[in-house]
């Protein structure tokens, strides 16, 4: 696995395009505090063996999984971001979202790109032992 782990000290991600997994698998993100988050114009990411890959504009989400798969999203404070807080899209499956914090914000989270997207038909995630708010409007499990 690979792990970006905030434990023992304060990190954060703030102010431009935050946490993006793309076409990753293993991943661990604990303990990190992810907030101020806005879009940003298309760009690209390096993918295996130095490739270029284009992903498209960032919408800005704190935490963005775009075809992931068993990624633990584990003791985060997410709040304050210009779109959502949580975004599981296109195909991304086998996700664990645990002991969060999400608060201030409209959009909480999304799961699913949208509902005629065929890859996210099998998608897996466990919501569980988080906290929901203040004010937190909506996009949230009830």
């Amino acid at each position: 696995f690979t792990a970006i782990d905030g434990r023992g000290a304060s990190v954060h991600i703030a102010g431009n395009a935050c946490l993006l997994v793309f076409q990753a698998s293993n991943i661990i993100i604990h303990g990190l505090r992810i907030h101020h988050c806005r879009p940003q114009p298309p760009s690209s990411v390096m993918g295996p063996e130095g490739k270029i890959i284009p992903i498209g504009q960032v919408d800005g989400d704190a935490i963005r999984l775009v075809t992931a798969s068993k990624v633990w999203i584990d003791h985060n404070t997410l709040y304050e971001c210009q779109d959502g807080l949580l975004d599981v899209t296109r195909g991304s499956t086998h996700i664990t979202i645990s002991n969060n914090w999400f608060r201030d914000q409209d959009k909480v989270m999304l799961l699913g790109h949208d509902d005629g997207y065929f890859r996210d038909k099998n998608m897996r995630v466990t919501v569980v032992y988080n906290h929901f708010g203040p004010n937190c409007n909506q996009r949230m499990p009830r």
